[in-house]
């Protein structure tokens, strides 16, 4: 009976000790996934390599590409490539009165991501391709083009859109 609880005893312990120093590892970081408080709803200073995609946990490196998002209780959730907050705010209850904030490329500002232009095929940390701008720009598309793009798979991650995108 006791050779038969081994190899569970075993494979447990192994688990425990792989959870516990990965828990280790990101309480050690110190990296922010959400902010409270933001009650003024406006885009918050970050830090580069201080905070974590809430869509995909990766570090945000570099704010070209990066976005927030506010919700009215002042909770804000942090991404580094625009497609990654419409796959994340899609099954939200709060999606419709959260607000966006978007890095423009062409200002280097926070922008209303709603009212933003967006590129289809800029090189983006998660490969989707869209960048979003203040001013509109020939072949660019507005927030809702976007997001519905963004859901149907249509970015620069897929191969034909890739191809049709970029006339190859």
């Amino acid at each position: 009976m006791l050779k038969k609880i081994i190899p569970f005893l075993v494979i447990a312990t192994i688990i425990t000790i792989i959870v516990l120093l990965f828990l280790s590892l990101a309480s050690s970081q110190n990296m922010i996934v959400i902010k409270e408080g933001n009650l003024a709803l406006k885009p918050l200073e970050m830090e580069l390599n201080k905070y974590q995609d809430s869509d995909c946990g990766m570090v945000i490196e570099d704010l070209e590409y990066a976005s927030q998002v506010v919700i009215p209780s002042g909770k804000t959730w942090f991404f580094h490539d625009h497609g990654g907050f419409v796959h994340w705010l899609a099954d939200k209850e709060f999606k419709d009165e959260a607000i966006i904030w978007a890095m423009s490329r062409d200002t280097k500002k926070w922008i209303n991501a709603r009212e933003a232009f967006y590129s289809l095929k800029d090189i983006t940390p998660m490969g989707y391709g869209f960048g979003a701008y203040e001013t509109k720009q020939e072949g660019f598309i507005d927030f809702d083009t976007m997001s519905l793009r963004m859901l149907r798979g249509e970015t620069m991650n897929n191969p034909l859109i890739k191809k049709q995108l970029l006339g190859l």
